[in-house]
């Protein structure tokens, strides 16, 4: 461990984590992270060793001028603290890096280490994976935990994925055998548009974050990068009549199956968000190069990846219950 500053007194700390990689479609779960960061201005003290985790042929160092002086930058996972104002304050504990390349357990024992000097009450982890979820709906995100108790008391699902894992799911593993509270939130990336960023999915992760840890969080000018994004895929899909009808597909397989809850909690959740946001109060929510899907493979691909026709991925078991679904999540 590389300590860049004095480790912080903090208040109800909560550790959000994120990982560049395999973990992390269209940059969705990274990219929200380092919002928080930007927003609530983040102090890094401290950066475990990149010698210890990371293959630099895999991940390579860069080098930069600063006022005409070579310095190296190494891949590694660094840690910030920001402290959150209002009637109660409390601190985020922000862990955002690249996926390591060895030693999985020592990273996890020495992420987990700084939790328990820190005090942290709750590690939320984000993901993001390639799924047939079409661009043109709200972007779906699950919130699993192994703790049985845990899904009970904050309405999550319980995990009962089978299959290859990330950093992720190790990480949220070993908070499990250690003791401490862990959840991950996973978005859904329309695996037809992988390439990021994905402002509409890093939105819907932050929301869902919202609602979990119960602070509102200023979404700047993700609103907006969502709209605009959602636009522009808009206009390829219709350049394309295969993709087009493939999206159309998607659409009415979502809509099917979340007719029943569209009528619901899900229109009610909604309307809350918008009530806290609109009075100021509360919370309104293994290749390089590839990313998690949802039956845990590695993919890669972008709008029009097949040209002999519309991408058609198989139907795959939604890990948490067993049973098909396009809106699935790996942990």
């Amino acid at each position: 461990m590389i300590e860049l500053e004095g480790v912080p007194e903090l208040i109800d700390p909560v550790m959000v984590a994120a990982f560049e990689g395999w973990n992390d479609a269209g940059d969705a779960a990274s990219t929200a992270v380092a919002h928080l960061d930007k927003e609530w201005k983040g102090e890094v003290f401290a950066a475990l060793d990149a010698e210890d985790y990371y293959d630099f042929q895999v991940n390579r160092p860069t080098v930069w001028l600063d006022g005409g002086v070579r310095k190296i930058t190494w891949p590694t996972t660094r840690l910030s603290v920001v402290r959150v104002g209002g009637e109660k304050p409390r601190d985020l504990v922000l862990v955002r890096g690249i996926e390591p390349s060895m030693r999985w357990r020592s990273f996890c024992n020495e992420l987990l280490g700084f939790a328990h000097e820190l005090g942290v009450e709750l590690v939320v982890i984000l993901g993001a994976l390639l799924g047939d979820t079409p661009h043109t709906r709200p972007v779906p995100v699950s919130g699993v935990t192994s703790d049985p108790d845990l899904a009970r008391t904050m309405d999550l699902e319980e995990t009962k994925y089978e299959g290859p894992t990330g950093i992720v799911g190790i990480l949220q593993e070993a908070c499990t055998h250690a003791g401490v509270p862990a959840v991950s939130l996973w978005a859904a990336v329309p695996h037809y548009v992988s390439q990021p960023p994905n402002p509409k999915a890093t939105l819907a992760l932050l929301n869902r974050l919202e609602d979990l840890i119960d602070l509102r969080i200023p979404l700047g000018e993700l609103p907006e990068d969502a709209r605009a994004w959602q636009l522009g895929v808009d206009q390829l899909a219709a350049e394309d009549s295969e993709v087009a009808e493939y999206v159309q597909t998607l659409e009415e397989a979502r809509d099917t199956a979340e007719l029943p809850e569209a009528s619901g909690e899900a229109i009610a959740r909604e309307f809350e968000r918008y009530l806290r946001r609109r009075d100021g109060g509360g919370p309104a929510g293994p290749a390089p190069g590839g990313h998690a899907t949802a039956d845990g493979s590695d993919s890669s691909s972008y709008l029009r990846d097949n040209p002999g026709g519309r991408p058609k991925p198989p139907k795959s078991p939604r890990p948490e219950t067993g049973t098909e679904d396009e809106d699935s999540s790996e942990d």
